[in-house]
């Protein structure tokens, strides 16, 4: 193999997110609409003594390092022995916000494991059980998303600009999905088709962080008042919530105006459906 191998790992956004209704196998049925943006965490793969996984840059985790690394679960998942490689993960997007960090980052090792011939090639939807979101990370295409994260239908959606924010709370996907009830499901199953509809709009996850974070109600209600916004949205399971423009400078004048009162908390400028993304 090369000397070094660096992947970009990019983050994803979810347009909508409906929760359709809980498994028989404790997973939730949804459906949700994702594009990818210019945000991207950087893995780097060289030749090592051993196996060996390294976290680094500003959204790194504590010592460096992941107690339940997803890149490390791969390995027994697959039932392959790990390589001798050295993998250096260079975080510059949050976790635990809804961007999909994890999954991509093992969808990127996937991509990467399987060019270099050290793993089989499977089909993307073998790695559901690995992580919902990695075959929509092994897909990266905009696309309706149903089931589980199993049924992807690829799509086009417009060129926006994006204003994220992290507020100062983390979210667990597990707990946001755990903290819904059976009264919180109010989607139509009758609409859950392979085509985006007038029902495909919010993210059921806001009525949780609604109830119990007076934060995100602080910034939702700043960011929709501001000129120009489509809408502004959480995403994925949270903590992560934006906005959307359809100009450029429509964005950046908003990030001005929402550090002006919230300067402590993350901000950054993205845009999808960019040629060569990837």
């Amino acid at each position: 193999m090369p000397d070094k191998i660096i992947e970009k790992s990019p983050a994803k956004i979810n347009l909508f997110l409906k929760i359709i209704n809980r498994r028989d196998d404790g997973f939730h049925n949804i459906r949700t609409g994702i594009t990818f943006i210019d945000l991207f965490d950087e893995i780097t793969v060289q030749p090592h003594s051993k196996f060996q996984v390294i976290y680094t840059g500003n959204f790194a985790p504590k010592n460096n390092l992941f107690e339940d690394c997803i890149i490390d679960k791969l390995f027994t998942y697959i039932n392959e022995d790990k390589p001798k490689l050295l993998f250096t993960i260079s975080k510059n997007f949050p976790y635990e916000a809804g961007l999909g960090s994890a999954s991509s980052n093992v969808a990127s090792v996937i991509k990467i494991l399987e060019n270099l011939e050290i793993i089989k090639k499977k089909n993307i939807f073998d790695y559901v059980d690995l992580g919902s979101d990695v075959p929509i990370f092994l897909n990266q295409k905009d696309a309706l998303v149903r089931g589980r994260g199993d049924l992807i239908a690829n799509v086009h959606f417009p060129k926006y600009y994006f204003l994220l924010i992290r507020p100062s709370f983390k979210c667990s996907t597990k707990k946001m999905y755990d903290s819904f009830q059976p009264s919180d499901f109010d989607y139509n199953a009758e609409f859950d088709l392979e085509e985006i509809n007038d029902q495909d709009s919010g993210n059921d996850f806001e009525k949780i962080l609604k109830k119990n974070e007076p934060e995100f109600l602080s910034i939702i209600n700043f960011l929709e008042d501001f000129d120009d916004v489509i809408f502004s949205r959480l995403t994925g399971s949270g903590s992560c919530i934006y906005s959307v423009f359809e100009k450029k400078e429509h964005a950046i004048n908003a990030q001005k105006k929402f550090q002006q009162s919230f300067s402590n908390l993350w901000t950054h400028l993205s845009e999808n459906n960019l040629v060569n993304l990837f």
